[in-house]
C-alpha cells in the first residue's frame, strides 16, 4: 500500500506529515534520481496562491538541485499552465505545489511528465520508495548540482497559448462575472477575456494565501448568482484554486455543471464532425441524462471509474478528445492534457458566440436526471458479490427504474462508507429505492 501517493499525487495538511518539509526535499531528490538517470535534464514547478506553497517549493527544488537536476519556477500558475510550459519548454517533468480544492491549510505535489501528463502509478511509487529510503547525494558535488532559474513569461505564454484554443475568436459583447477562488488564474483568466474583447466583472482575485477557495470559485458557484443578475452579465464562470476545474452560471443566476458543460460542446463537435469517433468520455458519476443526449444526436458515451487520471486513461488509449467529470475537470485532448478550466470555459464562450443562444438555452438541452446519493457507514468493505441479499434488492430496483433511470454502488475510496447513487425520472422514488438497498446493507456490513 502506498504511503505518500494518492490517486492525485501527494495530498495533506501542510507541515504534517506528508506534506512537510522534510518529505518534500526527500520527494525532490527521488524524482530526480530517477529523471536524471545519467543525464542533464530540467523540470518546471509552479504553485497556487497557499502560504504553504513557498515552504514546499523551495524544499522540493532543493532535493531536485541537490541531484543536478536544472529547475524552472513559474510563480503561481493555473495547474494545466505548467502542465503547457512543461511542454513547450521541452522540460523532463513538470510539478505542481497545490491541494486543488481543499482549503488553504492543505497542500500537495503532483508531477507531469515531459508531455504533460499526470505520472503513471508505477513511476509514483518508484518516487515513493526511493523518497522513504536512505538517499545518498555525495556523488553530487561543485559544479554538478543544478541551477535554478525563473520563467519570466510564463503568464504570457499561457495566456496565448488558452486564446489560441479557440483561435482569438472575438468575445465582444459577453458580459462575464468571473470568479477566479483567489487562487492561481487570479493573473491570468481575467486578461485572457479581456484581451479577447468581453466584458469582466471581477471576483475573488486578491490572494493573501489563506483566502483560497473560501466560500468562492468553482465550490460555491451559487454565491454569485446575485452578481449575475445584479449586473445583467450573460454568464459567471467559477474557477477552483488551481483553475483546473470549473462551473458556470447563465444568465438567469442557474449553475451549470460538469456534465451539461460537457454536453453542449459535445454535440457543438458532434455538428461540427470534430468529436473523434462522436465518443464523449466520463466517470459513471456522471448524469444519465448527459448520456441519453449524446446518443440522440448520434454520439456515443464511455464511462470510466471516479478520478480524471481514469478519464485521460481511456481518452488516450482509445484516441478520443473530450472527456471529463461532473465537478467540471474536463479534458480537451486537442489543446490539453489536464483538466483546464479556463479553456472549459473558453470552449462553452466560443458555442455560445458561434450558435447565437444564451447559455441557458444550450444547457436546457443536456435535461438531467434527478440524482440521489445516500452514504452508509460500514464496518468493513465486503465484496458486494458476497452480499446477495443486497445484489437482489439493487436488482429489483434497478428492474422498477428500466431505461429511465440506474443504480451505482460503491464503496468509498477514503473512507469507510458505502455510497448508494440512484438516478431516475420521478425524484419522490429515489429516496425510498436508496432507504431499501441501504437497509439490505446496513444487515450485512452496518456499524
Amino acid at each position: 500500500m502506498r504511503k505518500l501517493f494518492g490517486t492525485d499525487g501527494i495530498r495533506g495538511k501542510a507541515n504534517t506529515y506528508p506534506m512537510t518539509v522534510d518529505i518534500a526535499l526527500k520527494v525532490g531528490k527521488a524524482a530526480g534520481i530517477i529523471l536524471r538517470n545519467g543525464k542533464k535534464c530540467k523540470v518546471v514547478i509552479g504553485k497556487d496562491t497557499r502560504l504553504s506553497g513557498y515552504m514546499i517549493e523551495s524544499a522540493l527544488a532543493a532535493g531536485l538541485l541537490s541531484m543536478g537536476i536544472e529547475v524552472y519556477f513559474v510563480g503561481p500558475m493555473p495547474t494545466p499552465a505548467i502542465a503547457h510550459i512543461t511542454r513547450s519548454f521541452a522540460a523532463d517533468a513538470g510539478v505542481v505545489i497545490s491541494a486543488s480544492h481543499n482549503p488553504y491549510e492543505d497542500n500537495g505535489i503532483k508531477f507531469f511528465d515531459a508531455h504533460g501528463f499526470k505520472l503513471p502509478d508505477d513511476v509514483e511509487e518508484k518516487i515513493e520508495q526511493l523518497a522513504l529510503s536512505d538517499l545518498n547525494t555525495d556523488n553530487i558535488t561543485g559544479e554538478d548540482v543544478g541551477k535554478a532559474h525563473r520563467i519570466s513569461d510564463a503568464r504570457g505564454r499561457y495566456i496565448e497559448f488558452a486564446k489560441n484554443s479557440i483561435k482569438n475568436m472575438s468575445l465582444k459583447g459577453l458580459k462575464i462575472v468571473l470568479d477566479c477562488a483567489n487562487g492561481a488564474a487570479y493573473h491570468v483568466t481575467k486578461y485572457i477575456l479581456t484581451e479577447l474583447g468581453a466584458e469582466v466583472i471581477l471576483k475573488n482575485t486578491f490572494p493573501n494565501g489563506k483566502n483560497i477557495n473560501e466560500r468562492c470559485g468553482a465550490l460555491y458557484p451559487e454565491l454569485l448568482r446575485d452578481d449575475v443578475l445584479l449586473e445583467n452579465a450573460d454568464l459567471a464562470i467559477a474557477l477552483d484554486g488551481d483553475a483546473d476545474r470549473v462551473i458556470m452560471l447563465d444568465e438567469k443566476g442557474e449553475v451549470v455543471c460538469g456534465d451539461r458543460m460537457m454536453g453542449i460542446v459535445a454535440l457543438e463537435m458532434l455538428r461540427e464532425g470534430t468529436l473523434k469517433q462522436n465518443t464523449l468520455v466520463t466517470t459513471v458519476m456522471s448524469n444519465l441524462g448527459l448520456t441519453k443526449a449524446i446518443e440522440s444526436a448520434g454520439g456515443k458515451v464511455v464511462q470510466t471509474k471516479v478520478g480524471d487520471r481514469y478519464v485521460v486513461e481511456e481518452m488516450r488509449k482509445n484516441d478520443y478528445n473530450l472527456g471529463g467529470e461532473q465537478s467540471g475537470h474536463i479534458i480537451f485532448l486537442d489543446h490539453t492534457t489536464t483538466g483546464d478550466g479556463t479553456i472549459s470555459a473558453l470552449q462553452i464562450l466560443r458555442t455560445i458566440k458561434k450558435s447565437g443562444k444564451p447559455l441557458s438555452e444550450l444547457a436546457a438541452g443536456i435535461p438531467m436526471y434527478p440524482q440521489l446519493t445516500l452514504n452508509v457507514e460500514v464496518k468493513e468493505k465486503k465484496n458486494l458479490e458476497e452480499m446477495p441479499s443486497v445484489l437482489r434488492k439493487i436488482k429489483e430496483i434497478e428492474e422498477k427504474l428500466g431505461e429511465e433511470g440506474r443504480v451505482l454502488v460503491r464503496y468509498s475510496g477514503t473512507s469507510s462508507k458505502l455510497r448508494i447513487m440512484i438516478e431516475g425520472k420521478i425524484k419522490e422514488e429515489l429516496n425510498n429505492y436508496a432507504q431499501q438497498i441501504a437497509d439490505e446493507v446496513r444487515k450485512e456490513v452496518g456499524v
